[in-house]
């Protein structure tokens, strides 16, 4: 009788999507009995990596299926431990690992044998998902060509003067080289922002870099015309560059908009054709007592009326429009869709923003083969309305 696991999740694994491990039993004949199970206990913990926690969080159980085996999916526990909001926490992850192990009963009436344990490696989750087609268990760093960095582009981006903000790198221990630090590539000259190496826990798995020229530490002269940014382990080059060239403001008023990406960090976008804000109330009416009827005689006040509205809802509407931007933003735009967390960044030299909800459902996607030139509008909702109530 031997257990061992079989399949496994990528070492760094997006929560929102499957994150197997497989359990195969060598003993053939254990397998026909009918109280035959496979034991997995699954452990997960913040902090420290060594850390692990004296007793598992949950015991899951399951019969044998056709072809023999344990197929366990431990995604959704992990997803709902992972609830932090990526502006309160850039580097929200998760270590997990299970101890596996069989039970039988050699007898109806018996109790259960278990028989040996096997403990997997520790494994990390962060707050993300993978998209068809990329196979179950894939090895983070090939989902995107820019590994480390936690975007999927595109290659090249625009950026305002004013701009702020920052993106994330994965520099814990990963399937491939983790980052020392992130070059930047300027008309002007080259610089470098140094990582924070990761200490082995939760709170360091994950670091960020500016991409704004008003962004705090960034290394290069506000006044160049584009950069380039790339990971860098020492002299090492890890993916492919991203390319920011610098754009003039249009006439009408920037809005800036970031969003959580499916890897559980920030992507940006500046919206610079037309945008508008409208302010929505659903009103109710009520005929309120008018008159003094605990006084000695009846009266009234001629302020007193005997209808009046009460706001029952208030919403704010915010529309924006992309510039002619090339199709290599379809990509970022369908996880701007399907985003939980967006941030209009009203404020950049204060880091302001207002949470947004997407009110667009349908995205019709354009190519130049068809379309020729390509321009978006999305709509929001406010976060916030007008009344400060909670």
């Amino acid at each position: 009788m031997a257990i061992s696991i079989t399949q496994t999740p990528s070492q760094v694994s997006l929560a929102q999507s499957p994150t197997i491990f497989t359990l195969s039993e060598s003993d053939s004949a254990l397998l026909t009995s009918s109280s035959f199970q496979y034991i997995a206990e699954l452990y997960y913990w913040t902090g420290s990596k060594a850390s692990v926690p004296s007793t598992s969080q949950y015991t899951l159980q399951k019969y044998p299926n056709p072809s023999g085996k344990g197929i366990f999916d431990v995604s959704r526990v992990l997803a709902s431990t992972l609830q932090d909001l990526v502006a309160e926490n850039t580097s929200s992850a998760q270590y997990f690992k299970i101890d596996s192990y069989v039970q039988y009963k050699n007898n109806p009436t018996g109790s259960f044998v278990t028989g040996s344990h096997v403990t997997s490696s520790v494994y990390t989750a962060i707050d993300g998902y993978e998209i068809f087609q990329e196979s179950v268990g894939q090895n983070i760093n090939t989902l995107t060509p820019h590994w480390p960095i936690l975007s999927d582009g595109p290659v090249t981006q625009s950026y305002l003067a004013d701009n702020e903000g920052e993106m994330s790198v994965f520099v814990g221990t990963s399937p491939a080289s983790s980052p020392t630090r992130i070059k930047y590539t300027g008309d002007l000259g080259t610089a470098y922002f140094n990582l924070t190496p990761s200490a082995n826990t939760t709170q360091t798995e994950i670091d960020t870099f500016p991409i704004g020229p008003q962004s705090t530490g960034f290394p290069l002269s506000t006044s160049t015309s584009e950069f380039t940014i790339q990971g860098y382990n020492v002299n090492t080059p890890l993916g492919t560059p991203i390319t920011f060239e610098l754009v003039c403001n249009k006439k009408y008023p920037n809005v800036r908009i970031k969003w959580k990406n499916r890897y559980g960090a920030f992507d940006y976008f500046n919206f610079n054709l037309v945008s508008r804000e409208t302010f929505n109330t659903e009103r109710s009416r009520f005929q309120p007592q008018i008159g003094s009827w605990g006084a000695s005689s009846l009266s009234y006040q001629r302020y007193e009326s005997s209808l009046q509205n009460y706001i029952t809802d208030s919403t704010i509407k915010l529309s924006v429009n992309t510039d002619y931007v090339p199709e290599s933003y379809n990509d970022i735009f369908k996880q701007l869709m399907v985003s939980d967390e967006i941030y209009w960044v009203y404020d950049e030299a204060n880091d302001y923003v207002r949470p947004l909800s997407i009110d667009t459902s349908t995205f019709s996607i354009k190519t130049h083969v068809v379309d020729k030139l390509i321009q978006y509008q999305f709509d929001f909702t406010q976060g916030q309305s007008y009344k400060l109530i909670f």
